[in-house]
């Protein structure tokens, strides 16, 4: 019994994880050769060569994609256009 209620409560705990919203992560697009912020874990493969987070907030993925030396400086335009459309 204890055995059960172990298992349920692992499989409990992991399947909340997987489910976390509001989440960000910076990822490198090779094709474009930006870095984009996006809401979903990036899968590594093919044009997306790098992923960086969880971040909390847009802001927070914002500022370290700043830091991140393989990401292109984002100008003021491409900024408001990203603002806009989320």
């Amino acid at each position: 019994m204890k055995r059960l209620i172990f298992a349920g409560s692992l499989l409990l705990a992991s399947g909340t994880a997987g489910l976390a919203d509001g989440l960000f992560w910076v990822v490198g697009n090779r094709a474009t050769g930006r870095c984009n912020i996006v809401t979903s874990n990036p899968v590594i493969i093919g044009d997306i060569w790098f992923g960086d987070g969880p971040y909390k907030s847009r802001a927070d993925a914002k500022l370290a994609r700043s830091t991140i030396r393989a990401c292109p400086a984002v100008t003021p335009d491409e900024e408001k256009d990203e603002d806009g459309s989320n």
